[in-house]
């Protein structure tokens, strides 16, 4: 006999298969949480995701013109208007720039309004972007950013597209596109021809 009491062995396997049991938990633990994250939107392209803002009516501001100027007001009904959040120190800002300006180059003619609103940027370094940069719509100052929290904006560039009614037809996150911008002006333009 090997002088182990039986049931001193009993409780040494029932600590072992515990602590066992425990490493197995804890293990899982940061495995089961990291799943829910991915299957609650982590992860996710916020490009994909809809805005709750589509069909809402646009929030209306009256924002000082970049550099001083007056005021510019927006959205206006009847009138499409593309309102373009940015800042210079968005790389993704300066990516897109050329497809806004091809946008108002088409469209300024049809009545189609831009304007861009300098979101948590100084107004000399926006100045100094704008006046490096081609394309004459409106640039606006956005005081205190409540305008950027009315469009429920999180980061720069966001995009949106108002149709003629005055609601939010189309929101895009990210570096907005030449053919995103037809594609939305263009529908926006074709819901004005229809009313």
């Amino acid at each position: 006999m090997s002088g182990v009491d039986p049931a001193e062995r009993d409780e040494e396997e029932s600590g072992s298969r515990r602590s066992r049991g425990r490493v197995i938990v804890l293990t899982m633990v940061p495995v089961i949480a990291f799943a829910i994250l991915l299957a609650s939107g982590l992860g996710r392209d916020p490009r994909e995701l809809p805005s709750e803002l589509i069909s809402d009516r646009a929030p209306a501001f009256a924002l000082p013109e970049l550099g001083g100027q007056g005021d510019i007001s927006g959205p206006t009904e009847g009138q499409v208007f593309v309102v373009n959040f940015w800042a210079s120190w968005c790389l993704e800002c300066h990516a897109e720039h050329d497809a806004l300006v091809a946008a108002w180059e088409r469209y300024r003619e049809r009545g189609v309004v831009f304007v861009g609103v300098v979101f948590e940027d100084g107004e000399g370094t926006a100045l100094q972007y704008a006046s490096e940069k081609e394309g004459d719509w409106p640039l606006v100052m956005d005081p205190g950013s409540r305008t950027a929290i009315a469009y429920g904006v999180f980061g720069v560039p966001e995009t949106f597209v108002i149709a003629p009614d005055g609601t939010i037809a189309a929101k895009t996150i990210g570096e907005v596109t030449y053919s995103w911008l037809t594609e939305e002006i263009d529908r926006a333009l074709r819901t004005e021809v229809s009313a």
